[in-house]
């Protein structure tokens, strides 16, 4: 275990050396020291890299590098790993360095998701180790039950997404034009956000060619549904899920009734209950493919039974599962939006006015403050801002706070 323990630890700092000019990811880390810093996300979305940037930060600050352990638990040379084999290897790094008994000790565990009951092992090196720890995982469960449960409070996590439209002009070498924007720069910045919709925001997927990029990113999907799913969660029933994933993915920025879709499985021969559907859709949700997104309500009930809207992790993936996008650019326009919304940590509805008017996102931040925000493309023909206008001035009487509507002028500006 040591040579190979010495193996990983010689690749890991070489990838991290090699790294250091790639684009830089906009997260850090909560500063708290006595806590579990954790980073969770879709797979393919940088969570990897991100470590990697955390790690050369410590290095520039003079942290040598035999104080710091990188494993990254998806390298099939560590699988399959039980977790008291995984403790046996964190052990054995204070083997090879014992000076890292007496000094604080940096671990990154990628991944670690894929070793069961890898909290046992965490929790114990928390408790008697003078140690910072950061994890990374691929699943919304290690921000909520599995962290809550097993490591009880003492762990911060932050969410990593693919490339936002900002991170996607620095990794294209796109220079901004100046602020205020003249019609010139609003075309050209129009043009790259297009692109930017088309490509998607997966760091290894920009600048590939067509085909390769529709692979890649196809690949991707396949990839979540069978190790963050199947294998997580022992899913038996494949074509289902992969059936439910496709119809969710061509479904963004749309209601998504889970009724309709178990009528239509059992027209096409299916046996399926409602509850199974539920649940794949949890799973969908927990490995960050898709996102519900409920009605603003009071009611409970009105919240369950009423259906959610659906977005997808990137305009990308919706990009490479369909064959005409150029259609819905409103819709790729509202599911961006939400990617932002969810990126700044806000609690996210929708709301139908009592005219059934359809508002497109209730937004709840971290001190409370709740906006009205209505998405629009363009408000250039009167008829399309009357009817925005109209349903965002009945909402903001109904629920009595303020709102607004982001037009795609609006959003170039706020980007600039």
């Amino acid at each position: 275990m040591k040579e190979l323990l010495e193996t990983l630890q010689r690749e890991g700092l070489d990838t991290v050396a090699s790294s250091i000019n790639n684009v830089p990811r906009d997260f850090q880390f909560p500063t708290a020291e006595n806590i579990i810093k954790v980073a969770i996300g879709i797979r393919r979305a940088g969570k990897t890299y991100f470590l990697y940037q955390t790690i050369h930060a410590l290095m520039m600050q003079g942290i040598e590098s035999t104080q710091i352990l990188l494993i990254n638990f998806e390298d099939d040379r560590l699988l399959p790993m039980t977790a008291k084999q995984m403790g046996k290897l964190l052990d054995t790094f204070y083997t090879m360095y014992p000076q890292n008994h007496n000094r604080t000790c940096y671990l990154f565990l990628d991944e670690v998701q894929n070793i069961p009951d890898w909290h046992q092992v965490v929790r114990r090196y928390f408790d008697s180790k003078n140690v910072r720890l950061y994890l990374t995982g691929s699943s919304a469960k290690l921000l909520s039950s599995e962290i809550a449960t097993s490591l009880r409070g003492r762990s911060l996590a932050i969410e990593v997404w693919p490339y936002d439209f900002n991170e996607y002009l620095i990794a294209h070498k796109i220079e901004k034009p100046p602020t205020p924007l003249g019609q010139k720069g609003q075309d050209i910045m129009q043009a790259h956000l297009l692109s930017y919709f088309k490509i998607g925001g997966f760091p290894a997927a920009q600048n590939l060619p067509q085909n390769e990029w529709r692979e890649m990113l196809q690949g991707y999907v396949d990839a979540v549904i069978l190790r963050d799913i199947v294998e997580r969660h022992g899913v038996t029933n494949i074509t289902l899920l992969k059936y439910l994933t496709n119809t969710l993915i061509k479904n963004a920025a749309r209601t998504f009734s889970v009724n309709k879709f178990y009528n239509d499985t059992h027209s096409q021969g299916y046996k399926v209950g409602k509850d199974t559907i539920h649940l794949y859709m949890s799973y969908i949700e927990d490995a960050f493919l898709a996102f519900s997104v409920p009605i603003y309500s009071e009611s409970e009930r009105a919240k369950s039974n009423i259906p959610k809207k659906i977005y997808i992790v990137d305009n990308g993936l919706v990009n490479a599962t369909s064959l005409d996008t150029n259609s819905i650019i409103n819709k790729l326009f509202e599911n961006q939006i939400y990617l932002d919304l969810r990126r700044q940590g806000k609690k996210i509805y929708y709301y139908t006015t009592q005219n059934g008017y359809e508002i497109d996102f209730v937004t709840i931040d971290k001190k409370g403050k709740k906006e009205i925000i209505q998405v629009c493309w363009s408000m250039d023909d009167p008829k399309t801002a009357e009817r925005e206008e109209r349903a965002l001035k009945q909402a903001k009487q109904e629920l009595g706070f303020s709102g607004r509507i982001i037009t795609l002028t609006e959003y170039l500006r706020s980007c600039g």
